[in-house]
């Protein structure tokens, strides 16, 4: 009998899915604990997960020589020792940087208003009310100003849930790198043994392509960081350190980072001349050249060939989904998922050659 088909079933099972999701989807409070719990642990996982492909290598060459539990601690003492050393030597260098960049950009953006207004009133004096001007300006800042007030307790709670990732994350970490061996077995364990060799090559691809973009990833923006900084001490910016730093974390971002990641930069640089900036554009030209043809191709090799049209439809689709974490799982998500839906379209064609 027809309702006995299995095509009937599973299209009956799919369509009481979805009219479940959206009785759920109604009922707000009904799952808005879920969405709080899953929000609650994506971000501490996320952190850790990126922590835990970065370490792996390391505490895999340890281990040879000593054990897991060990080696792990080693590391965490050994980044910590960096980790102290660096706010040792860099701090006061990144607060000085700081303090002097927000001090002297306004007087320079100050100095730029007054000349175009000069400009302005010598040339076309209807042309523009810069009285206007100036009480637009005043508005705006008074506005924004009362916003900020207004979000005390948000920005609060945003600081505390930050301290507070970065108390859990080193533990979450230790257990991943401590057990992380352990799940492919486990996984594996939960299907059927007829397809258990194509499931742990589907798992070591995905294991392998996440390792590749992560530790590519970082290890490229540590090194456009270095370059940019050198560059910019070449060139003489002021402030070198601190938008050195601010590009090598928007470095991560892929394709796009790069230009984000001197817009600061440029601003700053353009307040001293348009000379400057100038250099600084040149700088990161330069630079992506050497990342392009040297260091990518050599961390990266062709396992993440993407089209960059693809990269931007992924970009522009999960940051207006999603926003910044949209952006920066885009790549490695869609990668994940190209790997899976090739093996599975290569074990299809397998399994139907030998029929």
């Amino acid at each position: 009998m027809w309702i006995n088909k299995p095509f009937f079933k599973y299209a009956t099972g799919l369509i009481l899915i979805l009219i479940i999701i959206v009785l759920f989807g109604k009922i707000d409070y009904f799952i808005w604990p879920f969405q709080k719990f899953i929000i609650t642990l994506f971000f501490p996982i996320l952190i850790a997960g990126l922590l835990y492909y970065i370490l792996r290598p390391i505490v895999q060459w340890l281990s040879r020589y000593m054990p897991l539990a060990l080696s792990i601690t080693l590391i965490y003492l050994l980044f910590g020792a960096l980790g102290y050393v660096a706010v040792k030597t860099a701090g006061p260098m990144i607060i000085s940087q700081v303090s002097h960049l927000v001090e002297v950009v306004p007087e320079r953006a100050e100095s730029i208003a007054d000349t175009s207004k000069t400009i302005i009133e010598e040339r076309s004096p209807d042309f523009l009310s810069v009285n206007k001007v100036k009480d637009y300006a005043t508005d705006y800042l008074e506005s924004f100003s009362k916003k900020i007030s207004s979000n005390a307790i948000t920005i609060f709670s945003t600081i505390t849930s930050a301290l507070t990732i970065i108390v859990i994350v080193p533990f979450i970490v230790f257990y991943f790198l401590k057990d992380g061996h352990k799940l492919k077995p486990y996984l594996l364990r939960h299907i059927p043994q007829s397809v258990e060799a194509e499931g742990a090559k589907i798992l070591a691809d995905v294991d392998k392509t996440l390792s590749t973009y992560i530790v590519g990833q970082f290890i490229i923006a540590l090194a456009d960081g270095a370059m940019m900084y050198i560059g910019y001490l070449i060139i003489g910016l002021e402030n070198a350190l601190i938008f050195a730093i601010f590009a090598t974390l928007l470095t991560v971002i892929p394709f796009l980072g790069p230009f984000l990641g001197i817009i600061p930069a440029l601003i700053s640089s353009f307040l001293v001349s348009p000379f400057m900036a100038l250099k600084v554009l040149i700088l990161m030209i330069i630079v992506q050249q050497i990342e392009g043809h040297l260091i990518t191709p050599q961390v990266m090799g062709k396992r993440l060939d993407i089209h960059p049209l693809t990269v931007i439809f992924l970009l522009l689709v999960a940051g207006s989904l999603y926003g910044f974490v949209g952006i920066l799982i885009a790549i490695p998500a869609y990668s994940v998922l190209k790997v899976i839906f090739n093996n599975f379209v290569r074990f299809y064609k397998l399994r139907s050659n030998t029929k």
